[in-house]
């Protein structure tokens, strides 16, 4: 299949370099010739796995003709968003990989730049956030983690990996606030390694963890935790038995979400196609396969969807940092 597949690319490439024929796919569908992402992480990341594997269902589907990738690390991402601004009119071909961070790191002015200052092309996926606790628990549901914290707030610690004040302790905050409880009062542990938070987890030094959904999956298929709440809107396949927060009276929701950016000042007609190429992409199968190999949620919104999106999330984020201390 690999040989026939770059059979035709090479045949493709051969008569397109004689000016005999436009963008080809094997189908006629190829959206565009090329496009090369720029990821603001290193390699194995998230960001980088998630520019990767839309390259290659992009690739693969015949909508795009080559997909290229430029790592560049630095400021928590801001090196990458401020090369984009500043380098904006040779960088038409280009789209930048972000998430939930930049509405975060924005706030707390670890860069000076925000999603406004970009061209807003497709929120693409996202990773919903879950509580989970030790396998041998006592806690089996929302309802007894805070029955556990009313009776005594200091002995049950949520864990997480990331700092204080970022996506993991947000997220436990946000929870517990939407339960009626003081964000402020609950005691939040942060680990650098996840193999740490679970030891943690296990040990009893924390009471449940505050992790991703996916992460969460993993956990619970091997037998080590029990979720006991995903901060979806409704149950999740990967997950069925899981509940909601919502379901049990929790009224808030959170999805740490993945898409792209353009260029400020991108013309819309290339807009337009970058917006194309995506959307299309989700009827592939080798977007499907994309997604279920890394335990994805499609989450599309393109243009102002995406815009208003944002703009929710960086107000609910904000108040929260505010009364936690951290704006």
């Amino acid at each position: 299949m690999s040989n026939l597949k770059l059979g035709r690319r090479s045949l493709i490439a051969a008569v397109a370099a004689f000016g005999l024929v436009g963008p080809v796919a094997a189908d006629g569908d190829q959206v565009l010739d090329s496009i090369h992402f720029l990821i603001p992480g290193g390699a194995g990341g998230g960001w980088d796995g998630t520019a990767r594997g839309t390259g290659e269902a992009l690739t693969e589907s015949g909508l795009v003709g080559t997909a290229s990738y430029e790592n560049m690390s630095g400021g928590g991402g801001g090196k990458a968003i401020g090369y984009l601004i500043e380098n904006a009119d040779s960088n038409h071909g280009t789209l930048m990989v972000n998430s939930t961070p930049i509405v975060i790191r924005s706030l707390t002015g670890v860069f000076p730049h925000n999603f406004r200052d970009l061209t807003l092309v497709s929120g693409t996926i996202g990773d919903y956030a879950a509580i989970v606790v030790g396998k041998d628990s006592p806690i089996n549901s929302m309802a007894d983690l805070i029955a556990a914290f009313e009776a005594d707030p200091r002995a049950t610690a949520i864990g997480g990996g990331s700092v204080p004040g970022g996506m993991d302790h947000l997220v436990a905050a946000m929870v517990m606030e939407a339960a009626g409880k003081d964000a402020l009062a609950v005691k939040y542990i942060p680990y650098d390694a996840g193999g740490k938070a679970m030891a943690a987890l296990l040990s009893g030094e924390i009471a449940a963890l505050s992790t991703g959904f996916s992460e969460a999956v993993d956990l619970a298929d091997a037998g080590e935790v029990k979720i006991i709440g995903v901060t979806s809107d409704a149950r999740v396949d990967a997950a069925p038995d899981a509940m909601t927060m919502k379901e049990q009276g929790i009224d808030t929701t959170f999805v740490n979400w993945r898409g792209f950016f353009a260029a400020p000042g991108l013309p819309d007609d290339k807009l337009a196609v970058y917006q194309e190429a995506i959307a299309k992409m989700y009827d592939t199968p080798e977007w499907e396969a994309v997604r279920a190999r890394n335990g994805w949620v499609n989450i599309h919104n393109s243009g102002d969807d995406f815009l208003n999106f944002l703009e929710t999330q960086e107000k609910a984020i904000g108040d929260l940092m505010k009364k936690l201390g951290f704006l």
